[in-house]
């Protein structure tokens, strides 16, 4: 059995062919309306950068368990099909690929952000800074850009 060799380039042409991607306006907009907001970016990037208000926080190799409403290690908020799914990453790469998993699982109105939390932080939106010691707790702020 013979396979196709694609690059990763073509690869995530093709995802995101599948996508209804969001930029970071339209995504904190369906946040407001309900939508589950999901960061699956590593704990480093999440301590540097911090971490959007609301967002459930995935690490990316639990995603499928903990998102699929019939899997027993599904988190609490993962009680439908039918509900919508924000993935994002670091820079809007990897949540293309996750995003498209989650549709794979039947979450059909699974996507991710165009620039991830960076994208995010661009534009002026909400961020929770990570505190840098005992005394340096921060508000629900924004990062400059």
């Amino acid at each position: 059995m013979g396979t196709t060799k694609r690059s990763v380039d073509e690869l995530l042409a093709e995802a995101r062919e599948e996508l209804d991607r969001l930029e970071p306006l339209d995504a904190a907009a369906a946040q407001v309306q309900g939508a589950l907001l999901v960061d699956i970016r590593y704990a480093a990037l999440r301590e540097r950068d911090g971490t959007i208000p609301g967002a459930l926080i995935v690490e990316r190799n639990e995603l499928e368990w903990r998102l699929d409403p019939q899997c027993d290690h599904r988190l609490p908020e993962a009680t439908h099909h039918d509900l919508r799914v924000v993935v994002v990453c670091n820079e809007g790469y990897a949540s293309s690929f996750a995003a498209v998993s989650l549709r794979r699982l039947g979450l059909e109105r699974a996507t991710d952000l165009i620039g991830g939390f960076q994208a995010w932080r661009a534009a002026g939106l909400p961020v929770h800074r990570p505190p840098h010691g005992p005394d340096d707790a921060r508000p629900d702020t924004a990062l400059p850009a």
